[in-house]
């Protein structure tokens, strides 16, 4: 069989191997960190070639998860909720689990323990199930809710990620979705190039809010070396174009990141770390402080689901 999974422990926590063993393309998943994507590699040059900036294991993730949410699951909420409060169904909530500056942030489940619930292998992929149920144990977000998210190697050096959000609750509830990926070439940033396709920019403020503004950008609409660029910016993207919406490339090494969401995730973040090896391209399904702003924000009736994909692909000049 061309495709297989791998399940092993190392480095302190339990990995999910998707592996193509016809091009050596692997994906590595860790359902006890949030279910994060850790780890997306192509053969180059007889080697394997990570995408991910990652962590190299278990105390690495709980020491720095909260530093710069690598690859964090951002749910039910993204980015940042202003003052980590907001008002839902005429009740003023407060977020209790993180936050920064006064704005909670990255949602609530980054770090939760996900568990493996379906496999699959066939002469088309290798794909697993992985689910994570919310209780609704921060005061501020009081509703339970299931999170699946599904992982599907395919054998064009791709993988799409979908999540379903499941409402098991009582009540209607606020939902945003998203990821927070740092995709690296294994140096500086500032030799990459990046295009996205955007009809507008979002207007922040100082603190990094919306103000409702979408403005007009010629930013990122051909391919644009990053140098010493700084974004911390939110995106609309452009569906009326073709795929992939956004692309990042390493010209020296003629390798690109491709980024293919579906219209659920009609927002895109960049950010630029400082340390500036890797840049985090976020698919979101609302802008931050969606809950307030309402701009993008799903309202997720009793024992209905949500769903939102995304594909990220590798590809070789």
């Amino acid at each position: 069989m061309r495709f297989a999974i791998e399940l092993k422990h190392l480095n302190g926590w339990n990995q999910v191997v998707l592996k193509d063993k016809e091009t050596g393309t692997r994906a590595t998943i860790i359902p006890s960190a949030g279910a994060i994507l850790n780890h997306f590699s192509i053969e180059l040059d007889g080697k394997p070639f990570n995408v991910i900036d990652g962590f190299s294991g278990a105390d690495d993730f709980s020491n720095r998860i909260e530093k710069g949410f690598q690859s964090a699951k951002l749910s039910p909420f993204v980015c940042r909720i202003q003052d980590a409060q907001y008002k839902w169904e005429s009740k003023l909530y407060t977020l209790q689990k993180f936050s920064l500056n006064g704005a909670a942030l990255h949602g609530l489940i980054y770090d939760a323990p996900f568990e493996l619930i379906e496999q699959l292998i066939n002469t088309e992929c290798a794909e697993v199930e992985l689910k994570y149920t919310y209780p609704g144990s921060d005061p501020g977000y009081p509703f339970p809710y299931d999170c699946y998210i599904k992982y599907r190697l395919e054998g064009n050096n791709s993988i799409l990620v979908v999540t379903a959000i499941h409402n098991r609750g009582k009540l209607s509830i606020p939902v945003a979705d998203g990821w927070h990926p740092y995709f690296t070439f294994g140096g500086s940033i500032a030799k990459l190039q990046l295009q996205a396709k955007t009809s507008g920019m979002l207007e922040y403020n100082d603190a990094l809010i919306p103000t409702g503004k979408i403005l007009s950008t010629d930013a990122w609409q051909k391919p644009t070396v990053i140098a010493n660029t700084k974004q911390d910016h939110g995106y609309v993207l452009d569906f009326s174009q073709p795929q992939p919406l956004c692309t990042l490339t390493d010209p020296h090494k003629g390798v690109s990141v491709e980024f293919h969401p579906d219209r659920s995730y009609p927002y895109l973040q960049v950010y630029t770390p400082e340390h500036r090896q890797s840049i985090a391209i976020e698919n979101l399904s609302a802008a931050p402080d969606a809950f307030n702003n309402r701009m993008g924000l799903v309202t997720l009736e009793p024992d209905h689901t949500k769903t939102f994909s995304t594909r990220y692909k590798i590809t070789k000049a």
